[in-house]
C-alpha cells in the first residue's frame, strides 16, 4: 500500500466513524490539491557538471563551456522550453540560488560551469522567471559505519561488490558522455530503468547489519531524510496547476520521482518525453 493509499483509507474511516455525528456548518473552503488542476513536475537527474568531486564515484566531464557542449546545453533547453513550466528548481540552497540568479539575471555572475546554472538559470531566463527555486538541504551520509561493521563482521567483500557496482554505473556513464552529447548523456541517465537500478544501491546496503547494530539502515534512512527535506520544498513551492522542472544529480531522482507521484494533486512528467539528443 503507498502512503497516498494509506490516507486515502484512514480518512475514509475517520469520517464512517463520524457519520452519525451531527453535520457540522459548511462554510466556503479553497480548493484542494485533489479538486485543483493538477501541478505537473518533471524530475532531470543530472551529472555534476563541474565535477567537485563530492561523491563517492565522480563522473570525467570535460569543459561544458565549450562551443560544442554549449550548443548541446542550448539544445536540451530550448526542448525543456516546449514543457512552458511556470517554476524551476536546482540543487543549492536558496539563498545563494536567489543571489546567483540576480546576479545571471544582471549579466554580472562569473562565467560557471555548473549545472545549476548552465541548465537551470538558462532555462529559467528563457522562460523570464524571475525566480528559481533552491531547494536543496544538506544530510548526512554515514558510510564509514557501514564500511566499519563490513569489516568487522566479514562482509567486506559483499560491501565491495557493492561499491563495484556503483563504479560500474558511474564508468558507463563516463562512455556514454565521451561518445555522446550532453543530451544522449541525459536521455540515458534519466530512462526509468536506470534511475531504479541505481537506487537499489542504497537499499542492498540494508544487507550489512545484525539487532540493534544497523548502519546502513541508519544510512539509507538518512538518505531519504534528506530527500524527504528536498521533496517538502519542492511541494510547498509548488502551485495548483503549475509546471516545474527539477534539475537534480540522477543519484537524488528515484526518491523525488517517487515523492512526485505520491503526492496528491501532483502528476509526474517523464523528462525523456523533452529531453533531446
Amino acid at each position: 500500500m503507498t502512503l497516498k493509499s494509506f490516507l486515502v483509507s484512514a480518512l475514509l474511516l475517520g469520517s464512517a466513524a463520524t457519520s452519525h455525528a451531527a453535520e457540522p456548518q459548511k462554510s466556503p473552503t479553497a480548493p484542494t490539491p485533489e479538486t485543483s488542476t493538477p501541478a505537473q513536475v518533471m524530475v532531470v537527474g543530472l551529472f555534476h557538471f563541474s565535477n567537485a568531486g563530492t561523491d563517492i564515484f565522480n563522473v570525467r566531464v570535460d569543459d561544458v563551456l565549450k562551443p560544442k557542449r554549449q550548443v548541446e546545453l542550448k539544445r536540451i533547453t530550448d526542448a525543456l522550453v516546449a514543457f512552458q513550466p511556470t517554476h524551476v528548481m536546482v540543487e543549492w540552497p536558496a539563498p545563494r540560488t536567489d543571489e546567483r540568479y540576480s546576479s545571471y539575471l544582471a549579466g554580472t555572475l562569473e562565467p560557471s560551469h555548473n549545472e545549476v546554472v548552465q541548465l537551470g538559470f538558462r532555462l529559467a531566463q528563457r522562460m523570464k522567471l524571475d525566480r528559481v527555486r533552491g531547494i536543496d538541504v544538506s544530510g548526512d551520509f554515514p558510510f564509514e559505519p557501514v564500511k566499519a561493521f563490513a569489516d568487522a563482521h566479514g562482509q567486506g567483500a559483499r560491501l565491495d561488490a557493492a561499491m563495484q557496482r556503483a563504479g560500474a554505473s558511474v564508468q558507463a556513464l563516463n562512455e556514454q558522455l565521451e561518445k555522446g552529447s550532453i543530451g544522449s548523456t541525459l536521455r540515458y541517465m534519466n530512462d526509468p530503468r536506470r534511475i531504479a537500478h541505481n537506487h537499489s544501491l542504497y537499499i542492498d546496503l540494508l544487507r550489512f547489519g545484525e539487532g540493534d547494530a544497523q548502519p546502513g539502515a541508519a544510512l539509507a534512512s538518512a538518505w531519504y531524510a534528506r530527500n524527504l527535506d528536498i521533496c517538502a520544498r519542492l511541494l510547498q513551492s509548488l502551485p495548483p496547476g503549475s509546471k516545474a522542472v527539477v534539475f537534480y544529480g540522477e543519484g537524488h531522482a528515484h526518491l523525488l520521482r517517487q515523492c512526485v507521484i505520491e503526492a496528491s494533486g501532483v502528476e509526474l512528467v517523464e523528462a525523456n518525453g523533452y529531453l533531446v539528443d
